[in-house]
């Protein structure tokens, strides 16, 4: 074996591209073929492979987004699109396949593992920070910091009027944006999902801010919470505190955006070569990521389809701090 191939999938993230990076020199020196799949799994299928040299990753770690671009793919969801993507890899000289991206990806790399004996690592790459396996995934610092950023820029303008604004911030099934970007930002109330909240405590939990606070009020809200978003929320409120000049600002995919930060850079560099080394020493089907700033290897598998639980500490200390 003397060929890798590397592939962004699902959602994109900051710091993807220096995860290429670090994948491509790392290959390189010890001694692989490197190869870059354009647009996921969908390129996999259409073969849309390219050589990837070092010169070629050169100047791109600072970069949001991924070179490699990606895109979703109906058709690696069945057993005819997974065994063309299989065949097209063999017929390249691969049978080791890296795929950067979150649960998505790492279900589809189970699968064609399972099915075609194809090699795969993962390595964690989305901003919910929903993987187990990693205590961060790539992209969520900079996410949580390109939150925090506009949420202060918010609270100025939320002081100038004494408004009340719900801010939504992204995580389905998690609430570590909300909780981390919250308390970072000193919100008065973080709405998560983790933490299940019917609207009438919601509304018992804002009248005892709003006795307290008589000035602008922050409510950040992740985007999957049980009680319906920033926009439900606001709307079920209205009428109850129809005295308070209420807005709604839902952050949308800012998050996914910008320069990744130093932290981030540093993850996807050492998960790259990790992810590298790791295939180099005979592992296939594992993630890798970092616990107590030391890497480690989880059986893919084990990533995915379980609840990472945010540390609700966080949020009862919040609530002190407010």
């Amino acid at each position: 074996m003397n060929k890798i191939a590397i592939l962004t999938s699902g959602g994109d993230s900051p710091g993807m591209n220096a995860a290429v990076r670090a994948v491509t020199r790392a290959g390189i020196n010890f001694g692989y073929e490197v190869i870059g799949i354009r647009y996921g799994y969908r390129g996999l299928i259409e073969g849309d492979f390219v050589d990837i040299r070092s010169s070629d990753v050169s100047g791109i770690i600072q970069r949001g987004g991924t070179i490699l671009k990606t895109a979703r793919s109906e058709r690696f969801m069945s057993a005819e699109g997974r065994a063309i993507a299989a065949n097209n890899l063999k017929e390249h000289g691969v049978d080791t396949l890296i795929v950067i991206g979150g649960d998505g990806t790492f279900r589809g790399a189970t699968v064609i593992a399972a099915e075609h004996k194809i090699r795969v690592v993962g390595i964690p790459a989305t901003i919910d920070n929903d993987l187990i396996g990693s205590d961060e995934t790539i992209g969520y610092d900079t996410a949580l910091n390109t939150a925090m950023e506009a949420i202060d820029k918010i609270r100025d303008t939320a002081d100038a009027h004494d408004r009340l604004f719900f801010i939504e911030v992204m995580g389905r099934h998690t609430g570590f944006i909300a909780l981390e970007t919250g308390l970072a930002s000193g919100a008065e109330m973080i709405i998560l999902p983790e933490e299940i909240k019917n609207i009438d405590e919601i509304k018992s939990s804002l009248s005892e801010i709003l006795k307290v606070h008589e000035r602008s009020t922050l409510i950040v809200v992740a985007e999957g919470d049980e009680a319906g978003g920033a926009t439900k929320i606001c709307g079920q409120l209205e009428k109850d505190f129809s005295k308070y000049d209420m807005r709604v600002c839902i952050l949308g995919h800012i998050q996914r955006g910008g320069s990744p930060t130093a932290h981030d850079r540093v993850l996807a560099s050492r998960l790259g070569y990790e992810a590298v080394k790791a295939i180099h020493e005979g592992k296939s089907e594992v993630m890798v990521g970092v616990i107590n700033n030391e890497c480690k290897i989880t059986p893919l598998q084990e990533t995915f389809g379980k609840i990472k639980k945010v540390n609700l500490d966080l949020l009862s200390m919040a609530r002190i701090l407010r």
